[in-house]
């Protein structure tokens, strides 16, 4: 196997089909900064600006995409998740790549290694162990920091995904050093209407009132303390919230007391799954409500099907890659809850993303039922998600948007990756999209006005999210 024979692969014009696709990507996409407002890189390691000690760290721990691609392939735990060395589990992924071919791991990957460490062979199992120790000899400098990756790209600002409990400390401690990027927290309240198991609930609520210096004996406790923690969230730089779900809830009427469910978990007892759903709507219903209050943009990713594999569950726990696109019905609850919202004024900035691709109209069309002209793409429909965010699912979100809503104000691409080195992604975003526009524009579907297009792909890329998002001191000097 001459894995390394065809050079063109990955060259300066991958994935761009023509002039114009190439002149809006070199020219107008390619050198903007990023600006990730969502994602799951944890805090502490950026605050303390980790240094990691092989490429098999900062590369394949986390990384459930690469984890579901090498139990497909056969490789046992043990290289995976297990105990084997860094070094042999970098091997059995080295030896895996070459059969992910048109998967986006193909892609993602060798775009990884060339952009962060000039390796532009193709990675296999013949030349693994020179690229382990060329990449992890690069990582122990301290250029190659946690901080160091992340100024590589040029990344302007960092959401990472935050429990209301968290004291925020790497934050606090991040924001009193010297850098050249803002990194901000996200507000993911999802235990905290989590009542579908009492126990563990009870005891997250213990947790809750403690970083809120509250006790909370009731319904009413429990909104004052979220509103407690927002605020702390707020005075340390967040300025969006996310949630993620297998679908909205929504109810036309008042057909429980979500009082009297709270008393009924805090006693131990499970509710009814009706009585379930309507308590996470009336949390989430008061959610929003205070996200309006302060200006934040509330997230929500709807229908994942999470922890399918119960047997692996037990062993490894969850986001280890088990979880699955799901076919719930979105459209009714969804427009039910938004309205409710707006009825009062009250729905804030909105990012809706869908797991499953065959809900892509239906959010397409949805957000335009609340884009009410008081904010430019107040109601946005969210990149290609999760299993959605490849060529295919960005192309078909894209196109979607683009007949159904305004592309012009979309607030484009983000990572939602635990990997300091998955930033190519928006590299990977930028070129589909100005190929997109370019092949438009050769074929006569788009005006052949280079500046114009380019100020729309630049929008798109970078702009509409700044304006977008409020946050204080974005990109520090």
């Amino acid at each position: 196997m001459n894995f390394n024979s065809n050079r063109k692969f990955l060259d300066e014009d991958f994935l761009l089909e023509n002039e114009f696709s190439k002149r809006l990507f070199h020219e107008y996409a390619k050198d903007l900064p990023l600006i990730d407002y969502h994602n799951h890189l944890p805090p502490d390691q950026i605050s303390q600006n980790r240094i990691f000690e092989n490429i098999t760290q900062a590369w394949l721990y986390g990384d459930h995409y690469k984890w579901r691609a090498m139990r497909t392939l056969g490789v046992t735990e043990k290289y995976v998740t297990g105990e084997a060395s860094d070094l042999d589990k970098f091997k059995k992924w080295a030896e895996s790549v070459p059969y992910t071919v048109r998967n986006p791991l193909f892609h993602w990957t060798h775009l990884e290694l060339k952009r962060y460490f000039d390796i532009g062979d193709l990675l296999s199992g013949e030349n693994a162990l020179d690229i382990y120790h060329q990449s992890s000899e690069l990582l122990k400098g301290s250029d190659y920091s946690t901080r160091g990756l992340l100024e590589m790209m040029k990344v302007e600002v960092v959401c990472t995904t935050d429990d209301p409990a968290d004291d925020l400390q790497h934050h606090q401690d991040y924001a009193k050093k010297p850098s050249n990027f803002g990194l901000f927290p996200a507000f993911r309240p999802d235990k905290s209407f989590a009542i579908e198991n009492p126990e563990a609930y009870r005891q997250y609520l213990k947790k809750l009132g403690a970083a809120a210096g509250t006790e909370i004996k009731d319904y009413d406790d429990l909104l004052q303390t979220l509103q407690l923690r927002i605020d702390y969230f707020d005075f340390h730089g967040a300025r969006l919230s996310d949630h993620g779900l297998e679908q909205m809830y929504y109810f036309r009427d008042n057909r429980f007391d979500e009082h009297k469910i709270f008393q009924k978990v805090i006693q131990g007892s499970l509710p009814s799954q009706e009585e379930i759903a309507y308590f996470k709507f009336r949390i989430l219903l008061a959610l929003c409500k205070m996200y309006q209050a302060k200006g934040w943009t509330q997230q929500f990713h709807l229908g994942a099907m999470r922890n399918n594999n119960s047997r692996m569950f037990k062993i490894l726990g969850p986001d280890t890659g088990f979880d699955s696109i799901g076919d719930y019905s979105q459209a009714a609850c969804l427009s039910g809850f938004l309205n409710e919202l707006d009825k009062t004024d009250q729905l804030t900035k909105t990012v809706l993303y869908n797991l499953n691709p065959g809900d892509n109209e239906v959010f397409a069309t949805m957000i335009g039922n609340f884009n009410d002209g008081s904010i430019r793409g107040k109601i946005q429909f969210g990149s290609g998600w999760w299993f959605l965010d490849q060529k295919d699912g960005m192309e078909a979100q894209i196109n979607t948007l683009s007949n159904m809503g305004l592309i012009a104000t979309f607030v484009g691409m983000l990572t939602d990756s635990r990997s300091f080195l998955s930033f190519p992604r928006h590299e990977y975003f930028r070129r589909i999209l100005c190929n997109l526009f370019g092949r438009d524009m050769a074929k006569g579907e788009l005006p052949q006005d280079e500046k114009w297009m380019g100020k729309i792909v630049q929008d798109i890329c970078y702009f509409n999210a700044r304006n977008y998002f409020p946050f204080p001191n974005q990109g520090k000097p």
